[in-house]
């Protein structure tokens, strides 16, 4: 069985320490990845401290990985070794329920298999991630990379940026739609560059106007700060689409106030408690409330080529494997423009 290193949270109380741990050997679908670079995402926080009452220890986390292969199994026929692959949030699924079928199998209605704290499908383990020095997965379930992008900056398109380009494809953002990006943060700063690529016009809302040139260099084509209730006001019911991605308690009542009629405000950020709205934002314009997560094997692999096509990657801070906790506490401060990537040639 491969050796594998890592970084591990032994308990939902501890910080993050190297762990050594096997992982299977490839099956016959299966193939094997040196990990080179796997972005630092707010759900690994969440899960390391066991934030959702979900998490199985020790935990390794990590979902956005981008390595090169150096195994593969004997049916394998989408990689070979020495190429680059990406693995994102899931990497099995029931693969026969409708959802699927369909190749959206972040629906799997039997339950997506997780990159880390899941149990694994085809032995039984707990799966575990990224912050480690291999994967092995289904080739179903990895991904081609453009050969033009820079890999590090890739890695958080696993996540963040399928999380923002799956919405945004759904409701057919494009020209001559007025889309509003609520939140500039991991999230955020890719539904910014995707919906700025489509051909939208594009607002950037923030509580923070020190973001406004970032904003406005990302695609936006006007920032608005959210806690200016007077410019608020100026854009009231207005909007063709809305993408919220904040994962703070936030007054979700103020961007339903900004649909057009028939309109959709979509969430994609997860705070801690839900959130609260007058059901009269709704029904005096039909507007809806709606949700997205991740996307499909196909979607993830469009969305990828799309971003070969349109040079879109993710602004990184490349870190060491042993500045991982230190990452933990400046994401949750907001310091980060904006998303960390660990290089994995770091780990000791």
């Amino acid at each position: 069985m491969p050796s594998s290193k890592g970084y591990a949270a032994p308990n939902a109380q501890s910080p993050l320490v190297p762990f050594s741990f096997t992982r299977r050997e490839p099956g016959a679908t299966e193939i094997a990845v040196e990990i080179l670079y796997c972005g630092v995402c707010h759900s690994d926080l969440h899960m390391a401290r066991n934030e959702w009452g979900q998490s199985m220890y020790p935990l390794v986390p990590g979902h956005e990985i981008v390595g090169r292969v150096i195994g593969a199994g004997s049916a394998v026929t989408r990689f070979k070794v020495g190429e680059i692959a990406a693995i994102g949030v899931i990497v099995d699924s029931c693969r026969k329920c409708a959802p699927c079928q369909h190749g959206e199998e972040h629906f799997c209605t039997e339950g997506a298999t997780l990159t880390y704290a899941n149990v694994d499908r085809v032995d039984g383990s707990i799966t575990k991630g990224g912050y480690a020095n291999n994967y092995v997965v289904d080739e179903r379930f990895a991904h081609t990379v453009p050969a033009n992008l820079d890999l590090a900056a890739v890695a958080p398109l696993l996540c963040a940026g399928i999380t923002t380009y799956s919405p945004l494809r759904h409701w057919k953002v494009g020209p001559g739609m007025k889309v509003g990006i609520v939140g500039l943060g991991g999230l955020g700063h890719m539904a910014l560059k995707f919906a700025h690529s489509f051909g939208a016009h594009v607002v950037q809302f923030t509580t923070n106007l020190r973001k406004r040139e970032d904003a406005l260099r990302l695609g936006a084509d006007e920032v608005v700060l959210s806690s200016d209730p007077e410019a608020m006001k100026a854009h009231a019911s207005s909007f063709d689409f809305i993408l919220d991605c904040v994962s703070a308690p936030h007054p979700v009542d103020d961007y339903l106030a900004l649909l057009k009629q028939d309109a959709t405000l979509c969430l994609v950020g997860l705070p801690d408690k839900s959130p609260s709205f007058s059901v009269f934002n709704l029904i005096t314009r039909r507007a809806a409330i709606a949700g997205s997560m991740i996307g499909g094997m196909p979607e993830t692999q469009e969305m990828l080529d799309y971003c070969g096509a349109d040079n879109i990657v993710s602004d990184v801070e490349v870190i060491r494997m042993d500045q991982v906790n230190e990452a933990f506490e400046r994401m949750l401060k907001q310091d980060v423009k904006y998303r960390f990537v660990i290089d994995m040639s770091t780990l000791a």
